[in-house]
């Protein structure tokens, strides 16, 4: 018997400590919004993440069912399509993308994620701590305004701030410095030199220490804290500083905010970190996909310094290395001929263009993600997808059909007002779903899908990989 294409899944929330507390954080109100069983909001906890897949740590599951989604995927294998479960290894109805929300209060810790073979080795060697063999390239798109650190500084940055700031150089050997310095300059920043100059820079200031990087630390906070600012100091870098030390008092990731990028997003502006991207996630709410990192500052968690160490990339650029830039979600997939993703949009900017279905399409196969935002009343298809889908209402609600004639009576929906009961049960049977904020559901592959605001329109956000 076949399964149907389109249903609701029940995500699950994570309660880490940097987590925004109680119903301030999105997680909760959508966690609470979308009726999920036996949830009720703690104002004093804090909600870090909801989880939207078939992670084998917190896996979703079938709303009308309690099914692992997972478990069903796997018995109705049609619903992932066959090139996904090919490519992927996708037979047991794993998903090969985790589709999260994030809540963040608190900086994340410094991390990377690992490759495919690094996260293989770890696994294999440390499964109590790594426990996915997997590699997780990870994007963040922003939902409100969000703070990251991101890969590391150009090198005349990174030059400037240890000329500036004694603290920072204090840490550093100085053959080490000399080396550094003689190279930040080149004409070839990524060369093996260079990166090699980087890297044993980032490795002197984690491995230093405590004994020398903590007073260096104290020293630089009062310093700080008495406003003086050394010439060729930034005030943001400065504010970046403080905040981590409020936050992890005596740490030495806080010493990485004169080493990575420190970028602003606005709503709905993106970056994507590759493995071996170091980066850290400062503050804000966005849309995420990953759970697979090497951590080394700014946590009470297990450090593993000597692996990240040996596992980033070390490449230095602008932060605008890490941008996604969207363009319109096309109507038909257009393969391009070094990816399996579609994204050639090159604009100078993260901002989204004016179309209701935005896509940000990070350089791998793993995920895509659209942003889709409807006015009231206002209709919006999707071609059907090679691959399965996960999506999330963010605001408002509506309809969502399917079926060999996804467009016929859309006015009788729009007068049914906002609640399911009745309406939902009749348009589950007419291949339709009522969706409200926080509802997540899976789109099965091939499915063409018509979405239909209610009055106050709906915001969403959409996860899918797809082979071209």
């Amino acid at each position: 018997m076949s399964a149907t294409s389109v249903f609701k899944i029940v995500p699950t929330t994570q309660q880490y400590d940097w987590g925004k507390p109680g119903s301030t954080a999105k997680v909760a109100q959508f966690a609470a919004a979308s009726n999920i069983p036996g949830f009720t909001i703690n104002e004093s906890a804090p909600y870090a993440e909801l989880w939207m897949g078939t992670h084998v740590k917190s896996p979703s599951r079938v709303y009308d069912t309690g099914e692992v989604l997972s478990e069903h995927l796997a018995k109705h294998p049609e619903l992932i399509g066959a090139s996904i479960s090919e490519k992927f290894d996708a037979s047991n109805g794993n998903l090969p993308f985790l589709f999260k929300v994030l809540s963040i209060e608190k900086a994340l810790s410094i991390q990377s994620h690992p490759d495919k073979a690094t996260a293989a080795k770890l696994h294999a060697a440390q499964p109590d701590i790594y426990k996915d063999p997997n590699h997780k390239p990870e994007m963040a798109l922003a939902l409100t305004p969000f703070r990251a650190m991101c890969g590391f500084r150009p090198l005349p940055s990174i030059a400037s701030s240890l000329n500036s700031t004694p603290e920072l150089a204090a840490l550093i050997p100085r053959p080490i410095q000399a080396t550094f310095l003689s190279l930040s300059t080149s004409s070839t920043p990524t060369g093996p030199l260079e990166k090699a100059a980087l890297r044993d820079l980032f490795s002197a200031v984690m491995t230093a220490d405590p004994g020398t990087f903590k007073p260096q630390l104290d020293a630089l906070v009062a310093r700080y804290e008495r406003g003086e600012l050394r010439e060729g100091e930034r005030e943001d870098i400065k504010e970046l500083v403080m905040r981590c030390h409020r936050q992890f008092p005596g740490d030495i990731g806080s010493f990485c905010a004169f080493l990575l990028n420190y970028v602003r997003l606005e709503p709905g502006e993106a970056i994507f970190l590759g493995a071996g991207e170091p980066h850290a996630y400062v503050s804000g709410e966005c849309m995420a996909n990953s759970d697979n990192v090497i951590r080394a500052g700014l946590t009470p968690k297990l450090r593993d310094i000597p692996n990240l160490v040996s596992t980033l990339t070390y490449t230095a650029s602008p932060p605008t290395k890490h941008y996604v830039f969207p363009s319109p979600f096309p109507p038909s997939p257009s393969p391009s001929p070094t990816s399996t993703n579609t994204n050639t949009n090159t604009t100078n900017t993260a901002t989204p263009t004016v179309t209701p279905s935005t896509l940000y399409d990070p350089p791998i196969p793993e995920f895509s993600v659209v942003q889709l935002k409807l006015a009231s009343h206002a209709e919006e298809t999707h071609r059907p997808i090679s691959g399965p889908s996960v999506m999330i209402i963010t605001d408002g609600g509506g309809v969502v059909r399917w079926g060999p004639s996804p467009s016929q009576d859309l006015g009788a929906s729009q007068r049914d007002g906002e609640g399911g009961g009745k309406g939902e049960e009749e348009g589950k049977e007419k291949g339709e779903l009522d969706v409200g904020l926080g509802d997540v559901f899976f789109i099965g592959a091939g499915t063409e899908v018509r979405f239909c605001a209610r009055d106050k329109g709906v915001v969403a956000y959409r996860a899918f990989v797809e082979v071209l």
